[in-house]
């Protein structure tokens, strides 16, 4: 747990836009240039989509987030179900917190939820199929997926895309 909490943030998150807190998330920040981010399975706070979601918020502030965008449809369904406000969450990653830091931070700000609401989210999530989606990500996908997906690939589930595209699977 991290020590001195004030408003619910570490001492060294209290200062707006600190030279220490550029230099940590320039370290911490993926160059999404050259490298992808986490896959959407991954959980941060027990959330799927939130480690990818932070990957892209960092690379945003540190300049380097590339063709990928932050607040993505992605990343609102992630904000949508938590409750919490994209430029809020990205004010607090600009502080340079670590991934635990921010796990901490989603705890405190995340809509309370039972655990099993949690989990239901987070497999719904990962078992969506394309003709789940609202129809203007299906119309996106449906010119998407032929560009960049080779052919001899199929996808199962929205989270299959980024995989696949990313190399994962």
């Amino acid at each position: 747990m991290i020590e001195s909490l004030k408003d619910g943030l570490p001492a060294y998150h209290q200062k707006e836009d600190t030279m220490e807190g550029r230099e940590r998330l320039r370290l911490l920040a993926k160059d999404l240039t050259r490298d992808f981010p986490r896959s959407p399975h991954d959980t941060l706070a027990g959330y799927v989509i939130a480690c990818r979601t932070l990957d892209k918020c960092r690379a945003l502030l540190n300049g380097t987030i590339g063709e990928y965008h932050f607040n993505c449809p992605l990343d609102q369904e992630f904000f949508r179900f938590t409750g919490i406000d994209p430029e809020e969450f990205k004010d607090f990653v600009a502080t340079g917190a670590t991934d635990e830091e921010v796990a901490e931070w989603i705890e405190k700000k995340a809509v309370k939820r039972d655990r099993i609401e949690v989990i239901r989210w987070n497999n719904r999530m990962r078992y969506m199929r394309i003709s789940e989606l609202p129809d203007e990500l299906q119309e996106f996908l449906e010119d998407y997926i032929p560009r960049y997906i080779p052919r001899n690939r199929r996808v199962y589930y929205w989270f299959d895309v980024y995989d696949i595209e990313e190399q994962r699977i």
